[in-house]
């Protein structure tokens, strides 16, 4: 027989694993306990016995997740100061590659973007989201700096606009996308998006 400790942990995953399939499926709000019992094949007594409630057992999904912009980071930290505007478009074409193409991050930002409500007891997806932005704007911001200070990018860009012009239009995109992923391919119009912007702040040589 397994040892306990192993066994609790595999009770453990398999009820965030039907947890995040069911809020994929019909949100927060409206799956149970009993729900995600049922899908787990456990009794419901078996939650308490690791979650004191669905906020907590939601918190604890969120907690083992990586989202689409956390996979994209290692792209943003091989910095290549010879072009930074280009650094940015990689962070932002992989953040798209990552949602359009991997469902285990792609579903949990479904579920934090779409399928929850901002309540006391679900705060790790608020407190996720403020992170992830604080931490876009560090290294986007850091990247148009690098531009202006190597005379890429215009005179005049105020980089943190610009960052947070980037981050809305990227969080845009994908919640639209997820709305009809049929509508558009993410990917590829994501890339006409971001080349479209990042060329109104590049530099132009002197003729």
């Amino acid at each position: 027989a397994a040892p306990r400790p192993l066994m609790g942990r595999f009770v453990q995953q398999s009820l965030l694993d039907a947890a995040e399939q069911l809020f994929v499926e019909q949100g927060v709000s409206r799956t149970t306990l009993q729900h995600i019992a049922t899908a787990a094949g456990v009794t419901r007594g078996a939650i308490y016995w690791h979650f004191d409630d669905k906020g907590a057992l939601f918190n604890a999904m969120m907690d083992r997740a990586t989202l689409p912009f956390e996979c994209a980071l290692c792209v943003m930290e091989q910095a290549n100061v010879s072009d930074p505007l280009h650094d940015v478009r990689d962070f932002m074409l992989e953040i798209f590659r990552v949602t359009e193409q991997e469902p285990g991050p792609r579903r949990v930002f479904e579920i934090a973007s779409l399928k929850v409500e901002f309540v006391d007891e679900l705060d790790a997806v608020r407190e996720r989201r403020s992170q992830s932005q604080q931490e876009w704007m560090m290294h986007v911001e850091g990247r148009i700096r690098l531009g202006l200070e190597s005379g890429q990018v215009r005179a005049g860009v105020n980089p943190r606009t610009i960052a947070l012009g980037l981050w809305a239009t990227m969080d845009g995109m994908i919640r639209n996308w997820m709305f009809e992923p049929k509508a558009f391919g993410l990917m590829e119009t994501g890339m006409h998006v971001i080349d479209t912007l990042l060329d109104g702040i590049r530099a132009r040589p002197i003729a």
